[in-house]
């Protein structure tokens, strides 16, 4: 049996105990007893109604069981079967048409449409790739994927395809006139890229330069305006970043020195506590709420093993860049991470209520992922 500690007459486990006292809770300014009390109080007031809207959920279900063997051998009668679902109670009517007016909401919510992730909150290294997936390279996206057909020399392999990079790099610069086309000339020519009087302009073959088309697109860039290691381009709400290097094995080769392109990506990331997870017990629940909790504080880390090397990662920091008229810009550089919790039907042996029994992982997963939760606000409001 599990060594648990009591606190305002719930019993629980001393792992996920220690785990609150010594790793959630400094920094908060809440006491760690206050909070067991709040458990003791939610659960006091909301289990009972919980447990009543569950054997509620079952009698509705088992009528429709019912139902449906009765109908064995019958023609489906869909009507009949809505006017069932109504008398009981599973359908109501439609409520009349309303707004409502929200206030704080990120944009990555409210404007902005992108890829969004799910992962297990459980696995560490899933857990930082999918919040380090806010920025990703449009160049390995494309030459590791079938994106780029492997005909014609253009294979995928262990070593560097020079006839595939040739590809990659094509249909990268075509993605850059398609969405930021110049106003004369075409990227996949560039032979320069400037930053002049807060204006993008792109060397061409000839000598000549070309301005964007819309030069509103250029938001930003990093390092000397006349030789710029970076130009940040932006479309539909989401950025492009042009990066330069001509000491790079790609750049070197490249005839405007880019190295990569780098898009927005998954603008959203669900850290998942629930479908993509098997947490039954306290042990568990603890992983959970560790990851959980050293991604609202920044400071996850995972390592693992590359042959004989070490790698660890760790979530990226923001990106900065100087706007086109000087001043500065500074970007996400992760997803904005949702959090899914259990439902209330499961329950977890990690808190026992004075009964002895199981508080569902819906209750727990509310609060404690809140509380972490609280690193993060507290953070940003400084």
């Amino acid at each position: 049996m599990p060594r648990r500690i009591e606190c305002a007459g719930l019993k629980i486990d001393a792992a996920l105990h220690s785990l609150l006292v010594d790793e959630i809770a400094p920094g908060t300014g809440i006491d760690p007893d206050a909070f067991w009390q709040g458990v003791a109080a939610i659960w006091g007031t909301l289990g009972p109604e919980n447990q009543r809207l569950l054997q509620e959920r079952d009698s509705l279900q088992a009528q429709v069981d019912q139902w449906h063997r009765e109908q064995k051998g019958k023609s489906w009668d869909a009507g009949a079967y809505e006017a069932f679902l109504r008398d009981i109670g599973y359908l109501h009517p439609e409520p009349a048409p309303f707004e409502i007016t929200t206030t704080q909401v990120d944009p990555e919510i409210a404007l902005i449409a992108g890829p969004q992730l799910v992962v297990p909150v459980m696995n560490a290294r899933y857990a930082l790739n999918a919040a380090n997936a806010r920025w990703g390279s449009l160049y390995d996206a494309l030459y590791g994927t079938d994106a780029i057909p492997e005909d014609g020399g253009a294979l995928r392999g262990g070593d560097y395809n020079p006839a595939r990079g040739d590809r990659v790099i094509a249909w990268a610069r075509d993605f850059l006139d398609d969405h930021f086309p110049l106003a004369e000339g075409r990227h996949r020519n560039a032979t320069v890229y400037t930053i002049d009087n807060g204006i993008l302009r792109v060397g061409q073959p000839s000598g000549a330069y070309s301005i964007l088309a819309d030069t509103t697109q250029l938001v930003g860039y990093t390092g000397d305006s006349d030789m710029p290691s970076s130009v940040l381009l932006k479309h539909h709400g989401l950025h492009v970043e042009i990066q330069i290097d001509r000491e790079h094995p790609v750049g070197a080769t490249d005839t405007a020195g880019v190295k990569d392109i780098c898009l927005e990506s998954a603008l959203t990331t669900i850290q998942d506590c629930e479908d993509s997870v098997a947490a039954v017990d306290a042990e568990d629940k603890v992983v959970v709420y560790r990851n959980w909790l050293g991604l609202m504080k920044g400071d996850l880390t995972d390592t693992l093993k590359k042959g004989a090397a070490s790698l660890t990662r760790r979530l990226n920091p923001d990106r900065r860049f100087t706007t086109p008229d000087g001043g500065a810009l500074t970007l996400p550089g992760r997803s904005l991470l949702f959090v899914r919790n259990v439902g209330h039907l499961m329950t977890n042996p990690a808190i026992l209520d004075t009964e002895g029994n199981e508080i569902p992982e819906g209750f727990m997963d509310g609060l404690f992922t809140t509380f972490c939760a609280l690193h993060d606000l507290r953070s940003a409001a400084e």
